[in-house]
């Protein structure tokens, strides 16, 4: 209301400025020009905008031309234009300076995140003031507290006036109570329960987890997102008449709680009668129709003919048909419940990359990207290759987005530019870290890495890390293109410090300086092999409480060893994410063999699986294999010994405890070791939504054997329990909580089991 009455104020002046003029007069000849009124604007900022210069001839018409155009500026509350003589006179009254621009009762948010909200309404400190802005800032900040629930939130405005023709603006802000959501109910909900419908929800009423996920806040986008749900699911189970009638949403008088109500019409289940396939044929009917996902006397479901149609303009894309089209056209018959649908193929012309255009690296360099291409300029388009690229450009990790479109080219039919757009994020860090570990206790760490050098897309470290187990100095190095083949090659530095004494092993120390070349090599796209060589200098510590077979070792070889190792590994890789996978699989094989003072080889194979059963459950499967052994008549050293039991291996045990044990009951390791995991992934109930946070239901076996015991699975160690995995904004959080199955007397147990570390 009163940006308007300011917007008719100005009009009402600007049209009284235009009648002054408005009355006959000679034109004269302009002597001189002065201008009054001015506190702060320059008088050439004046004179600028005035259509008459000296020397020139002032008419009526370039009079209102000139107060029309000093009004548009926004410095002025009123202009006048008067003569004497041949003298022009322009009197200004100049509109207020802002100052400053205080807050007070603001706790929701931080005042340089309201600042920069009404910096964007064009209301800032050194800005002209104007009332109408100062209108729509105060409606903003309302906004704002509304988008965090609080529908109470009230702001009032007080402009003081200062010296110089300045001015001050406080928000007084009486942020009251979150309005939280008390109710959903969902009317006419009959071949589904109204609580199987509200399990899709984001939005819900509160609940023990609410306070982390605020989905207990209403927002309409929301809303209309868990709308959009609904109907999917019930289109996706044959209710093609499905329908949102209407949604009220309603606030109590003291804007506190919040009630939703949806009514829906579910109408009748269809099924699919046919599925017919028209259209231009450029590759065999027969292969297109493998394709489609929906069949002949199927339920109907949105999803599978969607999948289906997009099945079939993808693989016409994998041809070079970039704009191929696959529409469905229904024909439903309501008496019989039934629909057919033909889906109209249309694949357009076949078409050739001109060019591929990177945007948005201003620090990585174009070829670190293009490296990563696999759709060729000058090739034909291949939609397949395109979004591997862009997968391989994602997971570099130099990139927090990576976005690729297609644009036709300008007079030519058959040639497109393809467009992929990527969003920088920071790759370099200096992080001191501070962690908690059930294995190691406190640890502190610190590490200055870069994993893009100067864009080049290389990889550099140095790391420090301090736990009451392990002490490791190291700085890394790697060039994952050592080749333009994608050979990769790098280097390793490192001291470390192993003391057994602080775990529940039997007691030793190592002290280890080592150095390594590595490399890698692609065999495909989701697989690869890599090899190092390193040497080190290993000194070991036993004691009286040490097991009789380390103290046999340190007698017989000595403490200090100095020996080379090569390594060799394979690795297979198809997990859709790297942070949260929930299908695919991970296959890894190595190898190592070390020379020297040390003679002995390792071997290790370890294969994950993850299934997705539905749309929240993720079943993930998990076994490790291990074996060792020491030639030319010497025993594998016993700090190359495997362990298990622990975060990681057979939860519910304490690490490292699992196998072997001298004659103190100590475990001592073993030459061979067998792990398996079996998890039943699931969100968090009341966060469904939240990818952060997952539970799972877990199973765990394992056991690990010295060089002179036989592998007998009825010594298996079994486990069961919940975990729960959170990357919170403190850290990554690792909690789990597990029931030994089978446990014997000489086993140490740990039910609670968990690690977690920040950065500080």
């Amino acid at each position: 209301m009163r940006s308007s009455v300011a917007a008719i104020f100005g009009c009402v002046l600007l049209a009284l400025s235009l009648l002054a003029w408005g009355q006959p007069f000679s034109p004269f000849v302009v002597k001189d020009i002065r201008v009054e009124g001015l506190q702060r604007t320059e008088a050439g900022t004046v004179f600028s905008y005035l259509p008459v210069k000296v020397g020139e001839r002032m008419t009526p018409e370039k009079a209102q031309e000139a107060v029309r155009a000093l009004f548009a500026t926004g410095f002025f509350r009123d202009v006048r234009l008067e003569v004497e003589g041949e003298v022009l006179i322009v009197y200004v009254d100049e509109r207020p300076a802002i100052a400053q621009v205080d807050f007070s009762g603001v706790k929701e948010f931080d005042e340089e995140t309201l600042r920069r909200v009404l910096r964007d309404q064009g209301l800032a400190e050194g800005r002209i003031f104007d009332r109408a802005l100062l209108d729509a800032a105060e409606q903003e900040l309302k906004r704002q507290y509304l988008s965090r629930g609080k529908y109470g939130a009230q702001v009032q405005t007080t402009v003081t006036p200062l010296e110089r023709n300045r001015v001050g603006i406080s928000f007084a802000v009486t942020e009251g109570d979150v309005a939280k959501i008390r109710s959903i109910n969902i009317v006419g909900a009959q071949a589904f329960e109204e609580k199987t419908l509200l399990e899709l929800f984001v939005l819900r009423t509160p609940g023990w987890l609410t306070w982390y996920t605020k989905h207990d806040r209403y927002s309409r986008q929301r809303l209309a997102a868990d709308l959009e749900t609904v109907r999917s699911y019930y289109l996706d189970r044959g209710y093609l008449d499905f329908a949102i009638d209407s949604t009220q949403v309603s606030i109590t008088p003291d804007k506190r709680d919040i009630y939703i109500t949806v009514n829906i019409r579910e109408g009748e289940k269809y099924t699919v009668q046919g599925i017919e396939l028209a259209g231009t044929f450029l590759l065999p009917k027969e292969e297109l129709e493998k394709l489609v996902q929906i069949k002949e006397g199927d339920i109907f479901s949105r999803a599978q003919l969607n999948q289906s149609t997009k099945a079939i303009t993808d693989r016409l894309g994998n041809e070079g048909y970039a704009f191929a089209n696959a529409n469905a056209i229904p024909q439903v018959d309501k008496e019989k419940r039934t629909v057919a649908f033909t889906i109209l193929i249309d694949p357009g012309r076949r078409v050739y990359v001109r060019r591929i255009n990177i945007a948005g690296n201003t620090k990585t360099r174009d070829e670190v990207v293009r490296r990563e291409l696999r759709q060729l300029e000058g090739a034909f388009y291949d939609a397949s290759k395109i979004q591997l690229s862009r997968r391989r450009i994602d997971r570099t990790q130099y990139f927090s987005d990576v976005s690729v479109e297609t644009q036709p080219v300008e007079g030519a039919q058959d040639q497109v530019d393809v467009n992929f757009a990527v969003k920088e994020k920071q790759t370099g860090a200096i992080l001191f870290g501070a962690g908690i570990s059930s294995a190691e206790g406190f640890v502190i760490s610190g590490s200055i890495s870069q994993s893009n050098v100067f864009g080049s897309g290389k990889f550099l470290s140095a790391n420090v890390s301090s736990g009451k187990v392990n002490q490791v100095y190291s700085l890394s190095y790697l060039n994952p293109y050592w080749t333009v083949d994608g050979v990769s090659a790098g280097f390793d530095i490192y001291k470390r410090k192993i003391d057994g004494t602080e775990t529940d092993v039997s007691p030793y120390k190592t002290r280890t300086y080592g150095a390594g070349v590595k490399f890698g090599y692609p065999l495909s796209e989701i697989s690869s092999v890599n090899f190092s060589v390193f040497a080190e200098d290993v000194q070991t510590d036993v004691f009286t409480t040490s097991s009789p077979s380390y103290q046999d070792f340190v007698q017989t070889f000595g403490n200090k060893y100095r020996y080379a190792a090569g390594t060799m590994g394979w690795a297979r890789d198809t997990r859709d994410s790297l942070i949260l996978p929930r299908e695919g699989a991970l296959s890894r094989v190595s190898g190592e063999v070390g020379g020297g003072d040390l003679k002995y080889y390792r071997l290790r194979f370890e294969q994950q699986w993850f299934y997705p059963l539905s749309r929240t459950f993720t079943l993930f499967l998990n076994g490790e294999l291990g074996y060792g052994d020491g030639y030319g008549g010497l025993p594998l050293p016993f700090f190359k010994n495997y362990y298990a039991g622990g975060p990681g291996s057979v939860r519910g045990y304490k690490p490292f405890t699992l196998g072997p044990q001298d004659i103190n009951g100590d475990p001592i390791g073993g030459n061979r070791k067998l792990v398996g995991n079996a998890e039943l992934l699931f969100p968090m109930p009341g966060a469904e939504q939240d990818r952060s946070l997952r539970l799972g239901a877990f199973v765990d076996f394992g056991q690990v054997y010295g060089t002179d015991e036989k592998v007998d699975f009825g010594e298996f160690r079994y486990s069961a329990g919940i975990s729960v995995a959170w990357s919170s904004p403190f850290g990554p959080l690792r909690l789990s909580a597990a029931q030994p199955l089978n446990e014997k007397p000489g086993d140490r147990i740990q039910r609670l089991q968990f690690q977690f570390g920040t950065g500080f």
